[in-house]
């Protein structure tokens, strides 16, 4: 139970890169469903973002791998050179 209770809290919080670039903002997130690890972020991105503007979307939104985050908190800090483009 405690988990989906993470997840809800996850659920809308700001992506901003380790630069301070306004990166998004956490629509989703997808789980190994063997492991129970989260493997990504589904982000819609923020259209002023030089750095979203060059990642591949799908549907309008950025998946960012889940290695690359740094710390959870008011915001989610994500390392920029760990994100795929």
């Amino acid at each position: 139970m405690a988990k989906y209770l993470i997840a809800r809290q996850l659920s809308g919080k700001k992506l901003v890169t380790n630069e301070g670039d306004d990166f998004g903002r956490l629509v989703d997130i997808e789980v190994n469903e063997v492991s129970g690890k989260i493997e990504s972020m589904i982000v819609e991105p923020n259209p002023d973002s030089g750095v979203a503007g060059k990642m591949k979307k799908e549907d309008g939104m950025v998946h960012i791998p889940y290695e690359s985050v740094l710390a959870v908190g008011d915001f989610i800090i994500v390392e920029k050179r760990n994100m795929s483009y």
